[in-house]
């Protein structure tokens, strides 16, 4: 049966997350209702300074939370201040591929064939042209090799050549993270599983026995255009070199273990894409003869079409699992659709869309550096975000973002919790952010934005390594403590 919640079990549970958080010292403030019932819910919910000062940041924390209805301002700490979004960054870029692009769009990727197909045999080149899918995988690739034989095409004449050149070519998104963090991989126009490779180690008698593959549920094919080898050294854990047709990886033998494996970024993604499905083609009796990729779009007749999910898809994908190479394309396929043209760079794309945050969502002092947040030195304000929300509550993005789970006292996830939150994390080390929909009991609903960071620590942190640094996750949990205790405080005093 679910239990019936009053203002003082909500405020209870929002302090017992800051105390489940690692907190010390909860707010000196009574919870116990005061006599006269005028501004009741006020008084009996802590300031949001002792929430804030409970738990212990350090650094800056700002937050603002808006009438979703009104658009109105309920309550703000330093809205105005600029702190790095992190992941909130993409819903963002939700709103603007979707302003841009429509919910219904959808990446294509195809195979050309630049001359005729006379009894089987295609009498010229067959070219794999990328548009930008974020979501083309090995699968994908398999499905359009079988098309193609079922096209009617038994051999290719000519060569087999790539065309990545729809999007800028960046060989990492932030180059100031780890080289070898899967979620930091090349952008390009053509790319394939989310340009990761499967690595995966195991100690045998002799040493280890390693694989790097392209897998999906259904397959998982070995590849050559990414390359380990196990050192005999302390440190560094991995290594990378650009070893012209190939990706060269070496990592510490002391780390292995017994067995394990990880992702690891791509930084030749177009040519990832061409071994794979060179190998799928291969296996219906079509040999192709792999070329370099072309300069220029391909002239000629597509044979096989692969049309990706629709974006509102891809886009719930990415605000799910926060996927940071799909927040860039979607931003750079959606900066060249308004400018009938491809960004330069992804910097030049991250710049378009700031343009239009600042002008059409109202937020002045917006500064993106890329579309998914990875870069720390981006900025937005608490109070322009919220309002931003605000705003577009009439728009698909509430109901692609991820329902956030409320926490009962005992700091356990509660499905029965009365206060329904939909939103968008972001997580960097010493920084956390919220920014979405809280809908309270009685069925208010407040867009709001919560940032927290401390830069300070976050500057001596080594970003060539991807090791946690002391005391990061304890950080994390009170700030994630906080951002509940907001919210329950925002339901107790701004609720019915």
């Amino acid at each position: 049966m679910t239990r019936p919640w009053t203002r003082r079990s909500f405020l209870a549970a929002g302090l017992a997350g800051l105390a489940g958080a690692g907190l010390a010292d909860a707010p000196k403030v009574s919870l116990r209702p005061q006599a006269r019932p005028a501004g009741l819910a006020v008084r009996a919910a802590p300031p949001a300074t002792a929430l804030i000062d409970a738990a212990r940041l350090g650094g800056d924390v700002s937050y603002a939370v808006v009438d979703a209805a009104s658009g109105q301002l309920l309550e703000a700490h330093a809205p105005a201040a600029g702190q790095p979004p992190a992941s909130v960054t993409k819903a963002l870029t939700a709103l603007y591929a979707l302003e841009t692009l429509g919910g219904g769009y959808r990446f294509t990727t195809r195979l050309i064939a630049t001359g005729p197909v006379e009894k089987g045999v295609l009498k010229g080149d067959l070219v794999l042209a990328g548009g930008g899918d974020p979501t083309l995988d090995t699968d994908a690739l398999a499905q359009m090799a079988a098309d193609l034989k079922q096209a009617g095409v038994h051999a290719v004449q000519g060569r087999f050549r790539v065309w990545d050149g729809a999007m800028p070519f960046e060989r990492m998104i932030d180059p100031e993270q780890p080289a070898h963090v899967g979620y930091n991989p090349a952008v390009s126009g053509l790319n394939l599983n989310f340009n990761r490779v499967h690595f995966q180690w195991k100690r045998e008698s002799d040493g280890y026995a390693v694989s790097m593959d392209a897998r999906t549920r259904k397959y998982r094919p070995d590849v050559q255009v990414a390359r380990m080898a196990v050192a005999k050294r302390k440190t560094p854990v991995y290594t990378y070199k650009d070893a012209g047709d190939h990706d060269r990886w070496t990592v510490a033998r002391w780390a292995l273990g017994q067995g394990g494996a990880r992702w690891l970024p791509v930084r030749k993604p177009g040519a990832y894409a061409a071994e794979v499905f060179a190998i799928f083609a291969r296996s219906h009796g079509i040999p192709l003869r792999v070329a370099p990729p072309l300069d220029g779009p391909p002239q000629g007749r597509t044979l096989v079409p692969h049309r990706s999910e629709t974006l509102r898809e891809i886009l719930r994908g990415m605000l799910k699992y926060s996927t940071n190479l799909t927040a860039e394309l979607v931003g750079m396929t959606a900066t060249a659709a308004r400018r009938d043209r491809a960004a330069p760079s992804l910097r030049a794309s991250a710049q378009e869309m700031t343009d239009w945050a600042q002008h059409r969502l109202d937020i002045p002092d917006a500064r993106l550096l890329d579309h998914s947040g990875l870069d720390e030195d981006s900025r937005l304000t608490a109070a322009g975000m919220a309002h931003a929300l605000a705003d577009r509550r009439g728009t698909a993005l509430p109901a692609l973002l991820k329902t956030i789970k409320m926490r009962d006292p005992h700091g356990r996830p509660d499905p029965d919790h009365p206060v329904q939150v939909r939103a968008k994390t972001g997580t960097l080390y010493f920084v956390s952010s919220l920014a979405g929909y809280a809908t309270l009991p009685g069925g208010r609903e407040l867009a709001f934005a919560i940032f927290s960071a401390d830069t300070g620590r976050r500057a001596d942190i080594d970003t060539t390594r991807d090791e946690r640094p002391a005391g990061a996750r304890a950080w994390n949990r009170r700030a994630k403590g906080l951002q509940q205790a907001l919210i329950e405080r925002w339901s107790a005093v701004h609720g019915t």
